[in-house]
């Protein structure tokens, strides 16, 4: 994949929209793109999340392991295609975070990683674009805790 590709993926995506060629150049030269089979898992609730993740293609469905009495199985909270953005909270703590959710491949997919702590590092060095990142995922934290909360519901 080349930069320019990178760099284009990292415009669409919902955090990244709105923000200048330099800033998104300097995205683009952390982020390591990966590649998911449908059914496989890119990360697993209980792990440590060190790595947000963007979606260049496919779909992944991001799903929580619940056990309610005898009743064991998994609930789907989202499913997310391109453009979305999930493993966040490492950037937000600049510590590794126990992941409250596994994202497993619903179509092939290919991804954009990025490395908290170094991102966090380009967020803290442009204090302008650390408030711009910041204030967008609070508000997709936001709605993904709400999505959370309403597959809990349907228990």
């Amino acid at each position: 994949m080349q930069m320019d590709d990178i760099r284009a993926i990292l415009a669409a995506c919902e955090v990244f929209k709105g923000l200048d060629s330099a800033q998104l150049a300097g995205i683009a030269a952390i982020c390591r793109p990966c590649r998911f089979e449908t059914g496989e898992t890119i990360y697993r609730q209980g792990g440590l999340g060190e790595e947000i993740f963007i979606i260049a293609e496919g779909q992944v469905i991001l799903e929580r392991a619940v056990s309610v009495g005898p009743r064991k199985g998994t609930v789907p909270v989202a499913v997310l295609g391109k453009g979305k953005l999930m493993g966040a909270w490492s950037t937000l703590l600049n510590e590794p975070h126990t992941l409250m959710l596994s994202a497993v491949c619903k179509r092939p997919a290919v991804l954009l990683a990025i490395n908290g702590a170094e991102f966090r590092r380009q967020m803290t060095g442009d204090t302008l674009l650390g408030f711009r990142i910041l204030e967008k995922l609070c508000f997709l934290l936001r709605d993904r805790v709400q999505a959370m909360l309403g597959a809990m519901d349907n228990l």
